[in-house]
């Protein structure tokens, strides 16, 4: 019984953490940002950034952390369990190359507001990616961080429902993430939709090619 509640707590806590995480990142929750501080939205993404990795800390340190232990490899296995780690962990990278990382931190946004080039954007210049590992998954930053996260040698039960409560984040924000792409590029993103899986690939695996 006591296990049931520190697992109900925990899903309890990743989903406040969600559901406000959802909410600064809307598109409603920006243009009002903007209708009331103008100019000064260029600051919303590094502020967004520091408030979530901020409030993540916080839902971890808060969360009860059940000592079950699901399952803890013996040698060789859990060295072996480290290379697919490992590869997912060089996927994570070649995809993040695909992206304008100081847009994803909210420093171009500030360097144009001093340079006096803020436009009409909202908190970032939107670019549509689909080279590279973006030819098989439409959001392989959150492919291989599942993978990453999935491949360890210990997982107890904290873990394992933390893993698991961030799955769900991944596809439902993802889902409200492509509504801002199609808002954006329109017909061009719903074809790119139609012929790429949103997380894990398809099988046979298939480049995309917009031709």
């Amino acid at each position: 019984m006591h296990i049931i509640l520190d697992v109900s707590i925990i899903v309890l806590l990743f989903t406040l953490f969600a559901v406000l995480h959802s909410f600064l990142a809307s598109i409603e929750n920006k243009v009002r940002f903007k209708e009331n501080f103008g100019s000064f939205i260029a600051f919303y993404r590094i502020g967004y950034n520091i408030f979530s990795l901020a409030s993540f800390y916080f839902i971890y340190q808060l969360s009860p952390k059940p000592h079950v232990t699901i399952y803890d490899l013996p040698n060789p296995y859990d060295l072996i369990i480290l290379i697919p780690q490992f590869l997912s962990l060089a996927g994570f990278i070649c995809a993040f190359k695909y992206i304008c990382v100081k847009e994803f931190l909210g420093i171009g946004q500030i360097k144009r507001y001093f340079q006096k080039k803020y436009t009409s954007e909202l908190d970032e210049n939107l670019t549509l990616n689909i080279g590279g590992p973006y030819k098989y998954s439409r959001h392989p930053l959150y492919l291989f961080s599942i993978l990453f996260l999935l491949f360890r040698p210990v997982m107890d039960l904290f873990y394992l429902t933390f893993f698991i409560c961030l799955v769900v984040y991944f596809y439902v924000g993802s889902y409200y993430e492509e509504k801002k792409l199609i808002r954006h590029f329109g017909e061009e993103y719903i074809q790119y939709r139609k012929k790429v899986s949103r997380i894990f690939p398809s099988i046979p695996l298939k480049a995309y090619n917009p031709g």
